[in-house]
């Protein structure tokens, strides 16, 4: 829907204040700003003269939206001789106001040049400083919208209402009724926007479910005594508005599949009450008929019969149509997925059997009640939902993002921003990786064991202490909030206080704070926390920390990089043992420019098949035994399982850390696993991309080896909250998307003196191939693989 205008135009600040002239031959600006001129004159004065005077940043339009007969759009015409910003008014007439505020939002949308739009009032309640700076949010952080929240909620009931009408869509942002934000218009489809009053952005937000949100906070300033308050009418307008919506054709659409959601989830209710009469049964042989066993033994044992029971009936039963993946691959997650609930059942049953007494078979019952809905909405949303989603529901992520741009994190999660000065001082581990940084650690970090540097004083450049982190009360969902002075990155779970929590301070010396729950999974405090935050320093010091695995064969220094569990650390290692490679990294390389690289040998994460492959006996019989759970749960098809989950409102870190805590990963040194020799550096002069497939060989530009060695390296970030988290990040004078381009700027560079080649085969022969591939090019210029004739 658009409106018609009555007056358009750009207002030349050079010109004559009524010279309106076409925009044709312009430039398009980059930030549109859309304000209402139903306001008082002396406020609209201010609020040009702010946006004016304080912006220098992007290229800005400011077009106010004129639906008054007071004579309020002459006032802006003979203010706009002295912006220095363009200036456009669109005047709606008595016939044409139709939607009211929003009505006269979607006018400018439509009217709008920039890539993005911000929408405000204007009678101050908004600061226009602030205006321009949602939208370079927006871009900076790569999202589609930025929402202005205010500090104390103006419409509490309101607020409340809308998100108990839409719960996905409008679940996630903390004021969805605001009428202060930016929004990609690129993003926006303005014909499905039907507004009624001032709600416009809880319509966008209802009829976009995928837009990616941001919020950051703002104090209002409090409207003037006589100034325009809500009206009864207004309250009828946004009920009626609401109504729409939720009866929309695209709600009803969402209902009638909600309908068929509630059906299915009656069916997996019977076939779970199916498992749950086999696990009883199984129980009770186990524990008090037959054998006598440990009732949590007996659970334990009683989970594996009623699993397998309850995949075969729910692949045959409920989900009948087809299904993503394979067989095997849903069944291993699915076997995941219960032997995680067990993990959280066991502690449950114990309370009850031996805490409040009651019988084994009736505790057990309990707990796989209380867990039913949570495997439920986990198999549905994790090993069994297609590729498409599901009609209504959200693709904006379960976890909110604050921007703070003014004030500390306290104003959104509760907490001091100051450093918390009884925290420990002494850090007993430290480590120095060269080029990139000096880290000292209360936690112990065996990734990190290599560069072990007890040298060190405490003075280093990166402090990881464990201390309090999070709010004191628990909170409705996951949130990552950036505040300022100094730049603090702060990540809070739904536990308060005892989440798996931490906060960044981006100051001189870095300083990591993690909670006492998530310092007690050091795995997790090094992979999601530390070695993202490496990432960007180390490219802050002109290096590149590379997903990549690095040996050096016959002198030449070589990479071999892969999508995970492809194959690669099993070549590495039979590299090494049959060909007497040098090694350096099997994950990860610090990369310079020139074409050197400098090691980086973390513990390689092995299966029962990667060793076997090799013909390693290294591994103690209880190792041996352990390792088939471990490198289960620690698949591909553990980790798709873990991000499945990690898109519905759970306390994913904290869920992470303590399965790391009870399921350690199996990660050993190379050199524990066979004879090898860690050099400290190389020299590249190949790349090969592996993969699985016909056999197939050939040259890589730099174009496609940046593009392959850049998605096997975000392959390897996909836990969350690494994408929440890392546009965050600034390092000196570079933000994140500066940061990000002095990455690519290194790896081009190193490319660009190396040779790169994808390498294909069906049978994991990459090892056999690769050495042969490393002979010096014939007089012809050619190499002939094996495979072709």
């Amino acid at each position: 829907m658009q409106e018609n205008t009555k007056k358009t135009g750009e207002v030349d600040p050079d010109s004559a204040p009524l010279d309106i002239r076409p925009t044709r031959g312009r430039q398009p600006p980059e930030i549109s700003v859309i304000i209402s001129a139903r306001a008082n004159t002396d406020d609209l004065a201010i609020v040009l003269r702010q946006l004016s005077v304080e912006h220098s940043g992007p290229s800005m339009e400011i077009l106010f939206v004129d639906d008054s007969d007071d004579g309020a759009g002459d006032v802006v015409l003979s203010m706009a001789a002295l912006s220095s910003v363009p200036m456009r008014l669109i005047h709606r007439g008595p016939g044409e106001r139709h939607g009211g505020f929003g009505g006269a939002v979607l006018a400018g949308l439509a009217q709008a040049r920039g890539m993005w739009a911000v929408v405000m009032d204007g009678d101050l309640r908004h600061p226009p400083a602030l205006a321009p700076r949602l939208a370079e949010i927006g871009r900076s952080r790569d999202v589609d919208v930025v929402i202005a929240t205010s500090r104390q909620l103006v419409s509490i009931l309101s607020t409340a209402v809308a998100k108990a009408t839409f719960p996905r869509r409008l679940g996630q942002p903390r004021d969805p009724l605001s009428g202060f934000f930016a929004i990609r218009r690129a993003a926006l489809d303005l014909d499905r926007l039907r507004p009624a009053g001032r709600k416009i952005l809880m319509e966008i937000l209802v009829r976009h479910p995928g837009l990616r949100t941001v919020e950051v906070p703002f104090s209002t300033q409090p409207r003037p005594a006589g100034r325009r308050k809500a009206l009864p009418r207004e309250g009828m307008t946004f009920v009626r508005h609401l109504v729409r919506l939720r009866t929309s054709p695209s709600s009803r659409r969402a209902t009638s599949s909600g309908k068929r959601w509630l059906v299915h989830a009656g069916a997996f209710g019977l076939v779970g009450l199916s498992g749950l009469l086999v696990n009883t049964a199984v129980l009770w042989l186990l524990h008090e008929h037959l054998f006598g066993l440990h009732y949590m033994l007996a659970a334990a044992l009683a989970t594996e019969a009623s699993t397998t029971w309850l995949f075969v009936l729910t692949e045959t039963l409920i989900y009948r149509r087809a299904k993503p993946g394979t067989t095997a691959s849903r069944a291993i997650r699915f076997f995941l997925l219960n032997h995680v609930l067990l993990v959280l059942r066991l502690p449950m049953l114990a309370l009850l059997v031996d805490g409040l007494g009651l019988g084994v078979l009736l505790s057990n019952a309990v707990t796989l009640g209380l867990l039913f809905v949570v495997r439920l909405l986990a198999t549905d949303s994790a090993i069994y939902r297609q590729a498409e989603p599901v009609a209504g529901e959200p693709a904006r992520g379960a976890i909110r993002v604050v921007v703070d741009v003014a004030g500390s994190a306290s104003a959104s999660t509760g907490v001091a921003s100051k450093r918390s000065s009884g925290l420990a001082r002494y850090l007993p581990y430290r480590y120095c990786i060269p080029k990139v940084a000096t880290i000292g650690s209360q936690v112990r970090l065996a990734e990190l064991d290599y560069f072990r540097a007890q040298w060190l004083d405490n003075d280093t450049e990166i402090q990881i202490r464990v201390g309090p982190v999070g709010s004191r009360h628990p909170l409705p969902r996951a949130v990552v909030t950036q505040s300022a002075s100094p730049l603090t990155i702060e990540y809070a779970e739904h536990l308060g206080r005892f989440g798996a929590n931490f906060r960044i301070s981006l100051d001189d010396p870095i300083e990591v704070v993690v909670s006492p729950s998530l310092g007690r999974s050091p795995h997790v405090v090094y992979t999601n926390v530390l070695e993202a935050l490496l990432r960007f320093v180390a490219v802050s010091r002109g290096v590149m920390l590379l997903h990549s695995a690095c040996l050096e064969l016959d002198g030449a220094g070589m990479l071999i990089s892969a999508r995970t569990d492809t194959g690669k650390t099993g070549t590495v290692l039979r590299l090494v043992r049959e060909h007497g490679a040098k090694f350096l990294s099997d994950d990860m390389i610090v990369l310079h420019g020139d074409g050197r690289v400098g090691c980086f040998p973390k513990p390689l994460t092995i299966s029962n098949h990667t060793l076997r492959a090799v013909r390693s006996d290294e591994l103690t019989r209880r190792e041996w035994r352990r390792l088939w759970p471990q490198s289960l749960l620690h698949s591909r098809q553990g980790r798709q399982l873990g991000l499945s989950l990690s898109h519905l409102n759970v306390p994913i870190m904290g869920t992470n850390a303590l399965t790391q805590r009870i399921v350690p990963p199996p990660k050993y040194a190379v050199d524990r696993l066979l004879p090898c020799e860690i050099v400290p550096e190389s020299k590249l002069t190949e790349l090969f991309v592996i993969e699985r497939g016909p056999h197939a060989i050939s040259d890589l530009s730099p174009c496609d080896a940046m593009s392959a060695l850049l998605t096997n390296t975000d392959d390897a970030y996909q836990f969350p909250p690494f994408h929440q988290v890392t546009p965050s990040i600034v390092i000196g004078e570079d933000d994140h998307l500066a940061l990000r381009e002095k990455e690519r700027e290194i790896l081009a560079s190193a490319l660009g003196r190396i040779r790169a080649r994808s390498l294909a085969t069906p049978d994991f022969s990459w090892a056999d191939e690769i050495p042969r591939l490393l002979v010096p090019r014939p007089a012809n210029g050619r190499l002939t693989p094996r495979w072709h004739a």
